[in-house]
């Protein structure tokens, strides 16, 4: 099998000011537990999911999102580069957007 291909720096930026812009004009939870809670109460729009998320979890959050069809993005960085992006001092796995604000965010295909 060959590698799967790598993604271009210029679809991370994109993706980071994407966040961003959520984060600054629209509404997003942060964290497993508010992310589940907002797929069960059918709030969440888009669901990020960073590299280095549990596998077990990760297969769980995809679960709950399919029932709840919720678009699903596999983040390429790991949790702490999602918690940057997200412009926060902590690391964050899961973000769950429930108001995409100014961005185009919940159009955007994997």
């Amino acid at each position: 099998m060959a590698p799967a291909p790598k993604k271009s720096k210029k679809t991370v930026d994109s993706m980071n000011s994407r966040i961003k812009l959520v984060m600054k004009s629209g509404k997003a939870l942060l964290g497993y537990k508010a992310s589940v809670k907002a797929m069960r109460k059918s709030k969440a729009k888009m669901v990020l999911i960073s590299n280095n998320c549990p596998v077990l979890r990760r297969s769980e959050l995809e679960y709950l999102a399919m029932l709840a069809k919720v678009s699903v993005h596999h983040y390429t960085g790991d949790n702490s580069a999602l918690g940057t992006a997200c412009g926060k001092l902590f690391n964050c796995s899961v973000v769950s957007i429930t108001d995409g604000g100014d961005s185009d965010i919940l159009t955007v295909k994997e």
